[in-house]
């Protein structure tokens, strides 16, 4: 299988602009697949602007963008069902419990009623909410919620999942639990995944490769992340403080 075919998302010298504000200007980046790949940067780098282009809310100014061979775009229903999205608040309906809003993009896609509830309960254990199934939203709590937002994700059987800091709004040691358990669950599954953060820890936690943009959606950093970095503490602290002066960087120029 060559290269093109295992690239789940491409993009190729893609600028965008809005009027004279350049967002982005001539940039290449892709994720394999089976890749979890940690997409940085500050406010203003330009990670919403990337992520909206995969998504296909947003047309590049120039360039070429592929999210598993379609342009996501012009393509948009040819994408439905292989992608799938988890943003940062976990966007449950109040009025469906946990199973009810996990089956529900299943049920969309014109799955049948039982086999969608019973691939939503599936997936709610895989991401240790079994138990929970028939709570509400306000009977759950930050982290349970997240993790039903997750499932509902992962419950499609996507080819490529997006998390736009879908564990920024947590506490530090739910936000850590669900990583790991989302990370485990990923590469169990072989799960394509890129996810949006401003936090380096949920990258070097969870991630094979890392991308820090700078303002322009610029790459200043990349890097991947292997067992042998995995487990050299000092290298890992290195790659933080890189990471960390590259986003400070960034943001300094901003301002």
């Amino acid at each position: 299988m060559n290269s093109q075919v295992e690239k789940v998302i491409s993009l190729e010298d893609v600028s965008k602009s809005f009027g004279n504000l350049v967002v982005a200007n001539k940039l290449n980046l892709h994720v394999n697949r089976g890749e979890i790949v940690a997409l940085l940067g500050q406010t203003g780098a330009g990670k919403s602007t990337v992520m909206n282009m995969i998504m296909g809310t947003l047309e590049p100014t120039t360039g070429r963008v592929r999210v598993a061979g379609h342009d996501p775009h012009s393509e948009f229903d040819k994408l439905r069902g292989k992608l799938s999205v988890s943003f940062q608040t976990d966007r449950l309906l109040p009025w469906r419990t946990a199973v009810e809003n996990t089956e529900l993009g299943l049920l969309i896609l014109g799955v049948s009623h039982s086999e969608a509830r019973e691939r939503a309960r599936t997936w709610l254990k895989r991401v240790r909410l079994d138990g929970a199934e028939n709570k509400y939203p306000h009977e759950l709590s930050g982290g349970m919620r997240q993790r039903v937002s997750l499932a509902r994700a992962l419950c499609v059987d996507p080819e490529l999942i997006l998390l736009d800091e879908s564990f920024s709004q947590l506490d530090h040691v739910t936000s850590k639990t669900l990583r790991e358990d989302f990370a485990q669950v990923a590469r169990q599954y072989s799960k394509t995944c890129l996810f949006v953060t401003h936090r380096i820890e949920d990258a070097l936690e969870m991630s094979d490769r890392v991308i820090v943009l700078r303002p322009g959606a610029g790459i200043a950093l990349e890097q991947t992340i292997d067992a042998e970095l995995r487990a050299d503490p000092v290298r890992l602290q290195q790659l933080h403080n890189d990471i960390a002066d590259r986003m400070s960087v960034g943001a300094a120029t901003e301002h």
